[in-house]
């Protein structure tokens, strides 16, 4: 592979692991969160904000980018508040490519999340009551532990998901080279301009992360579901 095409796409390359990675340190935690709510706490609506959380992951890229820039513009309801009280314009910046990549990959994590508490055996968690041991120490202690392969699947999943959003992110992000030019911006412009050599070394970068990503994932997946029918032992 060409040394000056490689040296073209790592500013891409670093500034996409920087968004995805920022994306998905957010939709772990939101995810997680949430997840364990849907999953542990029956309440009126709940099918409805699921239905409502998973929406990024149908919606075209466009309109959820358009969403987005109705929000975070300067006229936006939030993008005007910041605007503002401090000064923050997220439109056209790499935090505003963090929101739209957050949003897309977020539905990843929350079913992810979802799945893997509900196949956690609630009688490990009452015997841990029984013994004196906190709800907030219950989730962290026994609940946490027996999900942990199953959630950290669906954060790789959106981890990749991240890594190769494209529609959203030019829409609210632009695509200004060394700012907010991310991988998959960088292809399609790099096709328009013609420049099939730098395209193609853009294209085997992405596919060869993404399939790493993947591949861990599936690999995580079935050591949880190999576990939750009991074909492997706990440690």
């Amino acid at each position: 592979m060409d040394r000056a095409l490689m040296d073209q796409a790592w500013i891409p390359l670093l500034l996409s692991l920087k968004v995805a990675g920022l994306a998905t340190l957010l939709v772990l935690l939101a995810g997680t969160a949430l997840g364990f709510l849907l999953a542990r706490r029956p309440f009126p609506g709940r099918e409805v904000l699921d239905a409502l959380c998973t929406l990024p992951m149908v919606l075209p890229p466009t309109v959820l980018g358009y969403y987005l820039l109705v929000l975070l513009g300067r006229r936006g309801a939030l993008g005007g508040f910041l605007d503002r009280t401090f000064g923050i314009q997220l439109i056209f910046t790499w935090q505003g490519a963090v929101i739209a990549a957050s949003i897309v990959s977020f539905p990843l994590a929350l079913k992810a999340a979802r799945a893997a508490f509900e196949q956690v055996d609630p009688q490990y968690e009452r015997a841990a009551r029984t013994l004196g041991v906190s709800d907030l120490g219950v989730f962290f202690r026994v609940t946490l532990p027996l999900a942990w392969r199953g959630i950290l699947a669906g954060t790789l999943l959106a981890f990749a998901r991240a890594l190769g959003e494209f529609g959203a992110t030019l829409m609210v992000a632009g695509s200004i080279p060394g700012r907010t030019q991310t991988l998959s911006v960088a292809v399609y412009e790099a096709v328009q301009a013609g420049q099939d050599g730098l395209a193609t070394t853009l294209v085997i970068v992405t596919s060869t992360t993404c399939l790493l990503v993947l591949l861990v994932a599936a690999r995580l997946l079935r050591g949880h579901d190999a576990r939750s029918a009991g074909r492997e032992p706990w440690p």
